[in-house]
């Protein structure tokens, strides 16, 4: 089978073959680290991290950078606020972000570039740029020269006046064309920079990536993703700075974007008061349940956010896990089946992966004999693996609360022990009182044939 992918660049889906089977490249572009990251921020961590353990299961050596930005503005802004170190603001958003992510199941990156890193090689590929006639110095910024590079604006699909009132950018004397962007800006003693040959300053948002890019993965890349908000300015600048630095070659072949997430129909944003922190919601939801319901939509569609969502995400979660409980598969190992692996192939077409995995569970359900429903049950853990999910035991799973707590298995089996002994006893008011001391530990039991079951209730 073949994995297609949806290309911005080309705005079609296309069949993916990488430029070295043996040296898959992606690059994600990563936080900005100066606050708690929000759930459209999670979204592309999520999706990219699919693609990721689908790619590593295709082919031998894949190399996925996902960039730390700890220089910027908005870092700045932060510290002077807090009056705070800059740094202290950055080792403290970084881990969070990675304590975040990893809650969410998203594995750590093949390579992890923090751009304060890359100070020389930043400042290496802007004297690059100049060389080639393609950036220009003016009152101690150096910026790119955007009419220098004929194919701007063929990412994006805008036309020059759109592109110059998208991007926001300052309107400045020292400017040769208004769209021009800034690739080093001067520091204020006040602000952290480096020496360069243009005086002390520090380096604009999109040579960054750039020179991340090269630094790591090489003149050309693979696949680059991001927010649908990245395609400008951010990628089309990083697609100017990085074909002119390379003689004009292709800078990255594949261009994938995941859509917005909207609340109540409206897009995230902070100026709305609508944004919905990962480090929140967490406070109560399993991660895995957070992390179903950002891959309950295609990741180029947009996905409204809500409470709702990630609570029908458990319950789907939970029947998934009976199911799994039921099969008892053990270490058997079985092979995602063909359907659940095209589906993904279809450009990470993941809702119809998850009605894969519910078509299996169902499966598992009916089976009648104990073999071939371990094999089923071994199937759906090795499908749920794809999506990052299903990977914890089912007694694990019901054993932890919504809000990510575990509950004493030791200390609720006791307590259903007792409660049998009361009704045994026909001690009633005991055993109502038991039922209620495991209901304020979140637990919900079921009186079967064959003893009292439990599970995490929610």
């Amino acid at each position: 089978m073949s994995l297609f992918l949806h290309n911005t660049l080309t705005r079609r889906k296309e069949a993916f073959t990488p430029a070295d089977p043996a040296r898959v490249t992606m690059y994600v572009c990563g936080p900005t680290v100066y606050s708690y990251a929000h759930i459209g921020n999670a979204r592309p961590a999520v999706v990219f991290d699919v693609l990721y353990r689908l790619l590593r299961q295709r082919y031998p050596h894949v190399i996925y950078a996902r960039n730390i930005t700890d220089i910027d503005d908005k870092i700045n802004a932060a510290a002077q606020a807090q009056n705070i170190a800059i740094g202290e603001i950055t080792s403290k958003f970084t881990a969070v972000y990675h304590d975040d992510m990893a809650a969410l199941g998203v594995l750590p990156p093949t390579i992890e570039p923090f751009a304060t890193a890359h100070i020389a090689q930043i400042v290496a590929m802007i004297e690059k740029l100049m060389a080639k006639g393609h950036a220009y110095a003016a009152e101690g910024h150096v910026l790119f020269h955007v009419p220098s590079f004929a194919d701007y604006g063929r990412l994006s699909g805008r036309d020059r006046d759109d592109m110059i009132a998208g991007a926001r950018v300052e309107v400045a004397p020292y400017k040769k064309d208004p769209a021009d962007f800034i690739l080093w800006k001067p520091s204020t003693p006040n602000l952290p920079g480096w020496d360069s040959p243009w005086g002390r300053g520090r380096p604009g948002w999109h040579i960054e990536c750039s020179s991340m890019i090269e630094t790591h993965l090489g003149d050309t890349i693979d696949i680059h993703g991001g927010g649908h908000d990245l395609i400008f300015p951010h990628h089309e600048n990083e697609i100017a700075q990085g074909t002119c630095a390379h003689n004009g070659a292709p800078y990255c072949r594949v261009w994938m974007h995941n859509g917005f997430l909207t609340m109540d129909r409206e897009k995230m944003s902070k100026s709305l008061g609508n944004i919905a922190l990962v480090h929140d919601i967490l406070k109560t939801a399993p991660g895995e349940a957070v992390r179903w319901a950002l891959l309950s939509a295609q990741y180029r569609q947009p996905l409204d956010w809500s409470d709702d969502l990630v609570a029908q995400s458990k319950r789907t979660l939970d029947r998934l896990y009976r199911a799994l409980e039921a099969a008892d598969p053990g270490d058997i190992q079985a092979p995602a089946p063909e359907a659940f692996a095209a589906a993904l192939d279809d450009d990470l077409n993941t809702p119809q992966a998850m009605a894969e995995l519910a078509a299996l569970a169902k499966a598992v359900n009916q089976a009648t004999d104990g073999a071939e429903r371990k094999r089923l049950g071994a199937a759906l853990k090795a499908s749920g693996a794809m999506l990052g999910v299903l990977q914890q035991t089912p007694a694990d799973w019901f054993a932890t609360t919504s809000g990510g707590k575990t509950i004493d298995a030791a200390v609720v089996e006791g307590l259903i022990a007792a409660r049998a002994a009361a009704r045994q006893a026909k001690n009633f008011a005991e055993a109502d009182r038991l039922r209620r001391e495991l209901a304020d530990l979140g637990v919900t039991i079921e009186d079967r044939g064959g003893g009292t079951t439990w599970r995490v209730a929610g």
